[in-house]
């Protein structure tokens, strides 16, 4: 079993208080690792390596980091098969997925390294007589605080935005999983990043996140993850009026409109629901079905679901492998329970697997419930797992009001072959991305929600705005005698 270290300043080092935690494979539910405990002394010490390293990397020109971002990228692809396997192990990710998710980190590093090229500056003149340009610099010391569903990808994107505008950073992985945030910073500055610019403090968040949240050495938190936590962040960050980015949680509704493409949305449905075991922010919480189409398109998800190959992670055949830890199937399983217990119609999964190879592992099947109605926690809250709500409406009016009776706004999805109908949708709808007949994700376009969503955006020229602040400088070119 292998002893991890954090790195601060360039150097691998233990925890001060020389404690670990232990992290398993989600599969098996077998030690892999013993990961540093860290503590305030050492988020301390962290913010004093990335105060240190911050002045040399800030006056780097904008090339120079560009170019060591693109080495880091050659380096990621290099490899791409060491994490992947990581990622399989640590995270419990199937592997086809998993190489598919490390080999789009490249592309978050070289967006961000050409798209802050044409970006630091800004020349205004609005006046013939007077001269102004507008400088972007970076914030200083950044705390990029990761959520456990996705960490590479998570890293990655806050990483590459922060470090082409010159920031320093320090990452607080998420304590559940830890091991390929360590083991990307490992190739950071294997690819030429300079020691000190990027840190890595493990540890659990009422600790490591609160005390980087709180610290005065601290100037921006990015932060992915559940709403009472942001809640949290903002609050203890208001002391020292810290500028923050926040993704939080999500309980995005799908409408299907009855002229929909049924094969297609179906197709779609099945892998929001079930890719990474429902545990994505963007996966779809709430499916609102029209009354037409409801009975057959429920039909046609079941029988795609039933065919899901739910297993060993490491095997490609897998097309979903487990949730990421036991409390988090317990909780998953809560929400089922309530689904049950409230009236839903549960029509396929809902029971732990207890036959090998799956009564280990923190395993939970492919679920789905019809006859949800809108007051139902399932159909509320951010389940976060592998299961699917279907409700069944008739107008068009009232599904709008349905879709934005939510506490959260980051994304939804509308289906139709009439296009003015669709955008009238994502006109009315209140959330921060809309998608009409498919979806897309990448470095060029922006994230971030409405409401308890959060605030702020992540990739795309919006995403790099965010690390940085923003300069005024004048000049009168009048000339006086």
């Amino acid at each position: 079993m292998q002893k991890y270290r954090m790195r601060i300043g360039g150097k691998w080092v233990d925890a001060e208080s020389g404690e670990t935690f232990a992290a398993f494979n989600p599969a098996t539910e077998e030690e892999i690792g013993q990961v540093p405990l860290g503590s305030k002394a050492d988020v301390d010490k962290a913010v004093v390596a990335a105060q240190e390293a911050f002045p040399a990397w800030c006056k780097k020109t904008q090339t120079e980091r560009s170019q060591i971002l693109h080495k880091v990228a050659d380096a990621i692809e290099e490899h791409a098969k060491e994490l992947a396997e990581l990622d399989i192990v640590s995270h419990g990710t199937p592997r086809k997925p998993a190489f598919f998710g490390v080999m789009g980190l490249p592309q978050m590093f070289r967006y961000n390294a050409e798209a802050s090229r044409s970006f630091m500056g800004q020349v205004i003149s609005a006046n013939p007589n007077k001269f102004c340009y507008l400088q972007r610099e970076p914030r200083g010391v950044c705390a990029l605080i990761v959520a456990w569903n996705a960490p590479l990808v998570g890293s990655s994107k806050k990483l590459s935005a922060a470090l082409a505008t010159g920031n320093a950073c320090i990452i607080k992985p998420p304590s559940i999983c830890s091991l390929t945030v360590l083991k990307l910073v490992e190739i950071l500055e294997e690819a030429g990043l300079p020691k000190g610019v990027v840190n890595v403090v493990t540890g659990f968040g009422d600790t490591v996140g609160e005390t980087l949240s709180s610290h005065p050495g601290v100037s921006m938190v990015s932060f992915t993850g559940s709403c009472d936590t942001g809640k949290r962040i903002m609050s203890v960050a208001s002391n020292t009026v810290k500028h923050l980015t926040m993704e939080l949680g999500g309980n995005n509704p799908c409408i299907v409109l009855e002229d929909a493409d049924v094969d297609a949305a179906v197709g779609y449905a099945l892998f929001s629901s079930f890719h990474n075991s429902g545990m994505v922010c963007a996966a779809t919480g709430r499916y609102y079905i029209h009354e037409k189409l409801y009975d057959e398109f429920v039909e046609r998800f079941v029988a795609k679901a039933r065919k899901m190959v739910v297993g060993d992670p490491t095997d490609e055949k897998t097309d979903m492998g487990p949730v990421v830890s036991a409390e988090h199937r317990n909780r998953v399983e809560d929400y089922i329970k309530s689904g049950v217990e409230q009236g839903a119609k549960l029509v396929l999964g809902g029971e732990r697997p207890t036959a090998p190879p799956l009564d280990k592992g923190y395993f939970v099947m492919p679920t789905v419930f019809a006859s949800v109605t809108q007051n139902m926690r399932i159909a509320r809250e951010e389940i976060f797992g592998p299961v699917a709500c279907f409700i069944k409406f008739s107008s068009d009016e009232d599904v709008i009001k349905l879709a934005n009776d939510s506490t959260y706004g980051l994304s939804a999805s509308v289906w139709t072959r009439n296009t003015t109908k669709g955008i009238r949708f994502a006109n009315e709808i209140q959330a921060g991305t809309i998608w009409i007949n498919g979806d897309i994700l990448g470095p060029e376009y922006p994230w971030g929600g409405y409401k308890q969503s959060g605030f702020g955006k992540e990739n795309s020229i919006l995403g790099l705005e965010e690390y940085v602040q923003v300069k005024a400088i004048f000049f009168d070119l009048a000339e006086r005698g």
